[in-house]
C-alpha cells in the first residue's frame, strides 16, 4: 500500500504552529524574546524529528512529543506550543494506535489522559473554573485513538481480503495440477506396490517350480488377492472419500504396509511411534511404502529397519537395508519407471520437509525424511505477560509523575477549592463514554444501555459544577460518543441471533433504529433539561422542538453515515464472495476434468489388464498370470506418460459437470482459501446416484459454501430408499432470501425441499431419488 511521506504532516504542524506562535503576535505588535525563540526551537526540532520518525517507534514517538510538549509550555507565553502540543500529540498517538495492538493503544491513550489530568489538578487543582480546556483535550486523544484503531482494523481486513484473493487464484491455477499429480502419484505407488509385487512373487514361483512347486499355488492366490485390491484401490483413485474419518490411524496403516511386506518374506523391523492424522502421516507412509517396494525391487530379502520418530520440532522417517543376501536374484529390477525417487522427494518437500536418499558404509541403502514436527504449524503471535507487565509499570510511572513535588516548579500559589469543577466531570464522563466503546462490540446492547445512561448524567454535571461557559458544547461532546455508537451499530449490520449459553441471562436484542429512536429522546431530554436549567426566554414547547429536531439531525447523520458504510462494505463482500465463487467453480471444474480424463484411460487399459490377470490366476495359469501382470505394469505406466504429456488437453466447453464424486475437490478448493469445510457420506448413500440427483447435490453444497461464511461448515449426506438428505451446519447466511432462491431453483425441479434448522446456520434439504427408469427417460 503506498504511504504518504511521513515527513510532510510534521512539516505541515511545524507551519502552522508557527503561524499561531510566532507569527501571529508579530502582527499584532508583540515581540517574542530571544530566549522564549530558542526554547521554542529546541523543543520544536526534536518533536518535529519524532513525527517523522513515527511509524519506526510509535510509543517512544509519544513519549517524547508529549514530555517536549510539556516541558517547553512551562516557560513559553500560551499558544507557543499549542498546535505541537494536541495535533502532534493526536497524530503520534494515532500511530500508535495504527501500528501497535489495541492493549498498547488503549493503555497510551489512558496514560496520557490520566498525566495530563493530574497534571491540571497539581497546577490548578479540583476547582479551576469551567476546564474545557482538559475536556477538549481528552476529547481530540480519544477521537485519536479510536480513528487509529478503526484504519488498523481497516487496513488489516483489506489485506486478509487481499490475501485471501491472491490464495483463491494462485489455488485456483494449482488444484487441477494438484489433483493431476495426486493421480500421478497414486497410480505410480498402486503400480509399484501391488502390480510389482505379483511381478516378484510370480517371477520367484517359477523360478522354484522344481524345488518348491507349493509357491505356485501361493503366487496365484496372492496374484488373486492383489489384482482385487488394485482394482479397489483404482476406484478410490478415481473418487476419493470427502471424508476421512473412516481411515485406520497412521500407525496402523504403517503396521498393516510392514505386515503385508512380511508376507512377501521380507524381513523388516518397525519402530514407530504415535503420528497425528494429517499431512505428515500421510508424507510419512508414501516415503515408507516407496522404499520399501523398492527394496523388495532391487535387493529382495534383504533385512530392513523402518523408523519413524515424531518430536516437538520435527519428524525423523528412516528406512536402512542391508546388502541383499548372495545369490538372490532381483526379478523387479527392470520394473521401475525412473520416477520413485521423484516421487520420495515431492512427498517431503509438500509436507514441508527435506529428503536424502544414499549408500550406507555396509552396502545397504538408507532413505532418510526430516518433516515437520508439533510446533512446525504456525500460531498466532502472543505477547508475554512480563511485556504487559512492564507496559503498565511504565504507564503506571507515567501517569503519576506529576504527583511528584520535586518535578512541579509554579511560581504562583495554588488556590484549592471546595468543589469539584464541571471541566473534571465532564472529563470523567467522557471518558466511560469512551470505555464503553470499547466494549460496544463484545457487549452491544450493555453498551447501548450504558450511553443512554451516561446521556442523563451530562445536566447533572452541568448543574454540580456551576458550569458557566458556552451551553451547547457539554450536550455536543455527549452526542459524540452515541453518534459513534449508532454509526459503528448500522456499519457493521443488525445483530445475528447467537444461541444463547446455559444458565446466561442475555438482554433482548435491540435493533439499531430502536436505539437511534432511544438516543434521540434521551438527549433530547437531556439538552432540554441544560436549556431550562440555566434559563431562557423561550417557552419549554418551543425548547423541546429545536432540541428534538438538531438532536435528529445529528443522529439521523450517524445512522445515514453507518448505513452508507454498510451498503459500501456489502458491496465489497459481495464481489470477493461472487470473485471467491468463481475461481472455487473454475478450479473445481478443471481439476475434475483432469480426473475424468484419467480416469478414462484408466478403465480401457489398467483396469482390463488387471481383470485378465486375476481371471488366468483363478484359472491356475501362473505363466499367463505373470505374463497379465507385466502387460498390467506397462499399461500403467504408458498412462502416467499419457498423463504428463497430455497436461492442459481439456477443452474448456466439453468439461463434464462435477457430481458428488468431486466434493472433495471442493472442500480441497475451500480450505486452501482459509476455510475449514468437511464433507461425510453415509455408508448408505449409493455411489451411483441418478444422474438429475447427482448433479444437483453437488450444486447444492457448492452453493452452500459459496455464501461468503467464514465459520466453519460440515456438510452430510444421507439417504434411504427414496430421499438423499444434505445436511449442512455452519452457513448463517443461507437464511438469505438470494440464497434460498438460489437453492430453491436447484432442487424445486426435482421435488426436493428446503428446511431451516437448530442451531441457526443449520439447513437441511431433500431430494428424492429418481426410479431407475424414470432416470433412463430423463437421459
Amino acid at each position: 500500500m503506498k504511504r504518504t511521506d511521513d515527513r510532510l504532516l510534521p512539516v505541515l504542524l511545524i507551519c502552522a504552529q508557527a503561524l499561531v506562535w510566532p507569527v501571529a503576535p508579530l502582527l499584532s505588535g508583540t515581540v517574542p524574546t530571544a530566549a522564549d525563540l530558542l526554547v521554542a526551537a529546541l523543543v520544536a526540532g526534536p518533536v518535529t524529528a519524532a513525527l517523522a520518525l513515527r511509524r519506526t517507534r510509535p510509543v517512544l514517538t509519544l513519549v517524547v512529543v508529549a514530555a517536549a510538549c510539556a516541558v517547553g509550555a512551562g516557560p513559553l507565553p500560551v499558544g507557543a506550543m499549542a498546535v505541537l502540543g494536541t495535533a502532534g500529540v493526536a497524530l503520534a498517538l494515532f500511530t500508535v494506535a495504527t501500528e501497535r495492538d489495541t492493549f498498547t493503544a488503549v493503555l497510551s491513550v489512558v496514560t496520557l489522559a490520566v498525566w495530563q489530568l493530574l497534571q491540571n489538578i497539581t497546577l490548578t487543582g479540583l476547582s479551576d473554573h469551567n476546564g474545557l480546556d482538559l475536556v477538549l483535550t481528552t476529547l481530540l486523544y480519544g477521537s485519536a485513538c479510536g480513528a487509529g484503531l478503526y484504519v488498523r482494523r481497516t487496513r488489516r481486513a483489506r489485506q486478509a481480503a487481499e490475501l485471501l484473493l491472491n490464495r483463491a487464484q494462485s489455488e485456483r491455477h494449482r488444484l487441477p495440477a494438484a489433483e493431476r499429480r495426486r493421480m500421478e502419484r497414486e497410480l505410480h505407488d498402486v503400480s509399484a506396490h501391488h502390480l510389482t509385487a505379483v511381478v516378484v512373487t510370480a517371477g520367484a514361483a517359477l523360478g522354484l517350480r522344481e524345488r518348491r512347486p507349493e509357491l505356485a499355488a501361493e503366487a496365484l492366490e496372492f496374484a488373486t488377492e492383489t489384482g482385487r485390491e488394485v482394482t479397489r484401490a483404482l476406484g478410490a483413485v478415481r473418487a476419493p472419500a470427502p471424508s476421512r474419518e473412516e481411515l485406520p490411524s497412521p500407525e496402523e496403516r504403517l503396521r498393516a504396509l510392514v505386515a503385508g511386506f512380511r508376507r512377501l518374506d521380507q524381513p523388516v523391523d518397525l519402530d514407530i511411534a504415535p503420528l497425528p492424522d494429517g499431512t505428515v502421516a500421510d508424507a510419512a507412509y508414501g516415503i515408507v511404502r516407496e522404499a520399501l517396494t523398492n527394496v523388495a525391487r532391487h535387493a529382495p530379502g534383504a533385512h530392513t529397519t523402518v523408523t519413524c520418530r515424531y518430536g516437538d520440532t520435527r519428524t525423523d522417517v528412516v528406512v536402512t537395508s542391508a546388502a541383499p543376501p548372495s545369490g538372490t536374484t532381483a526379478h523387479g529390477a527392470g520394473l521401475g519407471g525412473g520416477r520413485g525417487q521423484g516421487f520420495l522427494r515431492s512427498r517431503a518437500r509438500e509436507a514441508g520437509g527435506t529428503l536424502t536418499t544414499g549408500p550406507t558404509p555396509q552396502g545397504g541403502w538408507e532413505v532418510r525424511a526430516t518433516l515437520p514436527g508439533r510446533t512446525a504449524a504456525p500460531v498466532e503471535d502472543t505477547v508475554p505477560r512480563s511485556y504487559r507487565a512492564a507496559q503498565l509499570i511504565a504507564a503506571i510511572g507515567l501517569a503519576v509523575q506529576p504527583l511528584l513535588p520535586v518535578l512541579i516548579t509554579r511560581p504562583e500559589s495554588t488556590h484549592t477549592g471546595s468543589h469539584v469543577s464541571a471541566g473534571v466531570l465532564f472529563a470523567l464522563l467522557a471518558a466511560a463514554q469512551a470505555v464503553t466503546l470499547l466494549w460496544l462490540r463484545r457487549a452491544p446492547r450493555t453498551a447501548q444501555l450504558t450511553l443512554l445512561a451516561l446521556a442523563l448524567l451530562w445536566p447533572l454535571a452541568i448543574q454540580l459544577g456551576n458550569y458557566t461557559g458556552p451551553l451547547l458544547l457539554p450536550p455536543t461532546l455527549s452526542m459524540v460518543a452515541t453518534c459513534s455508537a449508532v454509526a459503528a451499530l448500522k456499519g457493521r449490520g443488525e445483530l445475528r441471533a447467537q444461541p444463547p449459553r446455559p444458565r446466561t441471562y442475555r438482554l433482548p436484542q435491540v435493533p439499531v433504529s430502536v436505539f437511534a429512536l432511544a438516543a434521540t429522546a434521551v438527549h433530547t431530554t437531556a439538552l432540554t433539561i441544560a436549556v431550562l436549567h440555566r434559563g431562557t426566554h423561550l417557552p419549554a414547547w418551543e425548547v423541546i422542538t429545536a432540541a428534538t429536531a438538531v438532536i435528529s439531525l445529528a443522529v439521523g447523520a450517524a445512522y445515514s453515515g453507518g448505513t452508507l458504510h454498510a451498503r459500501k462494505a456489502r458491496a465489497t463482500q459481495g464481489a470477493q464472495t461472487e470473485q471467491l465463487a468463481t475461481w472455487t467453480e473454475e478450479a473445481v471444474r478443471d481439476a475434475w476434468s483432469e480426473r475424468r480424463r484419467i480416469a478414462a484411460g484408466l478403465e480401457t487399459t489398467v483396469l482390463a489388464r488387471t481383470a485378465d490377470m486375476v481371471t488366468e490366476a483363478e484359472a491356475g495359469h501362473l505363466d499367463a498370470t505373470a505374463t497379465r501382470a507385466r502387460e498390467a505394469l506397462a499399461a500403467m505406466r504408458a498412462l502416467l506418460d499419457a498423463v504428463r504429456d497430455g497436461e492442459g488437453d481439456t477443452t474448456p466447453d466439453l468439461r463434464p459437470q462435477p457430481t458428488v464424486q468431486a466434493l472433495d475437490l471442493l472442500a480441497h478448493q475451500c480450505r486452501a482459501t482459509g476455510r475449514d469445510v468437511k464433507i461425510r457420506l453415509t455408508d448408505r448413500v449409493p455411489e451411483r446416484l441418478p444422474t438429475e440427483v447427482d448433479l444437483a447435490a453437488y450444486h447444492v453444497a457448492e452453493t452452500l459454501l459459496a455464501t461468503g461464511d467464514d465459520d466453519p461448515a460440515v456438510l452430510e449426506l444421507d439417504a434411504d430408499e427414496t430421499t438423499l438428505t444434505i445436511t449442512a451446519t455452519g452457513v448463517p447466511r443461507a437464511a438469505d432470501t438470494a440464497v434460498r432462491a438460489r437453492l430453491t431453483a436447484r432442487i424445486a425441479p426435482l421435488g426436493g425441499t428446503l428446511t431451516a434448522g437448530r442451531p441457526p446456520g443449520t439447513v437441511h434439504l431433500r431430494l428424492p431419488l429418481a426410479a431407475p427408469d424414470d432416470e433412463e427417460r430423463q437421459r
